[in-house]
């Protein structure tokens, strides 16, 4: 993969930075089916998979990071807040409360019971996805967006008479 600059050149961090990316992803993904049941979910599940792509950005650089999975991560968050919150409807139109949960009755091999909590954290997921690698991404990119004006150097001569 190329690099943005000379600033990330650590070969031996580009390296791991490729090998751990599938695995932090698939552990995100094990974590976000395992949540509903045990420790875990979507907001831990959603760290792991934002940690995949903050990795990449350390390791190459911004601009490779988002050429390497190319979302808006406003839209991404904005999209598991509303598939989030949808999930809870089930339980009003059968005249229950907000957000009761509703189960398949007979569980997935290898993936357990699925029902409107385990969607609901898929909804977290996403956000959590989307909100940290964009705060990533804007403190990455904090410097060009906002440069610091130059500083002039005054000589000592010039600070006496002033």
């Amino acid at each position: 993969m190329p690099r943005d600059s000379a600033l990330y050149d650590s070969l031996i961090l580009r390296t791991i930075s490729r090998l751990m990316m599938p695995v932090l992803l698939l552990l995100s993904i094990f974590m976000l089916l395992r949540g509903h049941n045990l420790p875990g979910g979507g907001f831990i599940g959603g760290l792991l998979a934002s940690s995949a792509i903050i990795l990449q950005m350390v390791a190459f650089g911004p601009k490779t990071a988002q050429r390497i999975l190319p979302v808006n991560y406003l839209l991404l968050a904005a999209f598991g807040v509303f598939f989030g919150a949808i999930w809870g409807l089930p339980a009003l139109f059968a005249g229950l409360p907000y957000m009761q949960a509703f189960w398949i009755p007979e569980p997935i091999p290898g993936v357990g019971k699925i029902g409107t909590p385990v969607l609901f954290d898929v909804g977290v997921y996403f956000t959590v996805v989307g909100v940290t690698t964009k705060i990533a991404l804007l403190l990455v990119e904090e410097p060009t967006l906002f440069p610091l004006p130059e500083m002039k150097s005054a000589s000592v001569e010039q600070e006496e008479v002033a």
